[in-house]
């Protein structure tokens, strides 16, 4: 963990497979999943729910009965990233319009799940950046499908290191955060002795808290994913996983490749018409 006076820097984080009917049918049989099919300006996308994340699940459902998503935009495009929809005021947004920001007057508690993960095609929850959404609340509406891209072994081993890594850093800084008027107040008094003795006190009790846990290191599934089909493994254990593409992904890759504007909002509307739960 970097020392250069960390006490003063705390640090705010922010931010599948296709098949066919037959085999759509024989997984629904299977876990009796949910199939939601979201019917865009380019195409149609089938979504299945997972019954691991019962929350999020059932609330998809509500608003999907409800008609929320209903002529909502695909507001946010990153290329090899994600596509991302669901903002309740993209749905008569002008052209200059800020999207985002939108909600549905509630927020749901994270659902993590180690064997749901951010591979090519995962559904998962927006949310607010941990700065001042430390429980990693799922936003109650907002969602985005997950494009990524590929990566090597090596470069999955330094993710771990990195992702090991900002847990001791976020342990530290909400330690700090505790102590932030003694830490004024030395700076003020120009006590340097005082604030490296504070910091090492905290490194050693956020090493001492990060202990409590394991260290972070994906799966082989986890591996096998991210290397051959790609997706977004740093945001793992970080947003909630609810559910993945079961067709239309071709979709979802046109989505993915829209001319965008700084904002990365589609300069076209990419709109999804319909969503429904899927017979």
């Amino acid at each position: 963990m970097k020392k250069a006076i960390l006490l003063l820097t705390l640090v705010a984080s922010c931010i599948m497979a296709c098949t066919g009917n037959q085999q759509k049918k024989t997984h629904m049989e299977k876990d009796n999943a949910t199939l939601v099919r979201l019917e865009t300006t380019l195409g149609n996308i089938t979504v299945k729910l997972y019954n691991e994340t019962p929350g999020h699940r059932d609330n998809f459902i509500k608003l999907v009965k409800e008609g929320a998503y209903d002529s909502t935009l695909f507001h946010r495009v990153i290329r090899s990233f994600m596509v991302q929809a669901g903002d309740p005021e993209s749905k008569h947004a002008s052209d200059t319009a800020t999207l985002g920001n939108g909600d549905v007057g509630y927020t749901l508690p994270a659902e993590f799940n180690p064997t749901l993960f951010h591979k090519k095609g995962a559904l998962a929850a927006a949310r607010q950046g941990d700065d001042v959404n430390p429980e990693k609340a799922s936003s109650g509406c907002q969602f985005y499908i997950v494009t990524g891209k590929k990566f090597s072994q090596a470069q999955l081993i330094n993710m771990e290191n990195q992702i090991n890594e900002a847990r001791l850093d976020t342990a530290f800084n909400i330690l700090a955060r505790k102590h932030m008027k003694e830490i004024f107040k030395m700076r003020k008094a120009g006590d340097n002795k005082g604030l490296l003795e504070l910091q090492d006190s905290l490194e050693a009790q956020a090493r001492a808290e990060v202990a409590k846990e394991p260290r972070f290191k994906f799966s082989k599934q986890q591996i096998d994913a991210y290397t051959t089909l790609g997706g977004a493994p740093h945001l793992d254990g970080n947003y909630t996983v609810f559910g993945e593409v079961v067709d239309g992904m071709d979709i979802v890759d046109k989505i993915e490749s829209v001319k965008t504007n700084r904002a990365d909002r589609p300069v076209t509307d990419v709109r999804i018409l319909k969503a429904v739960i899927a017979e």
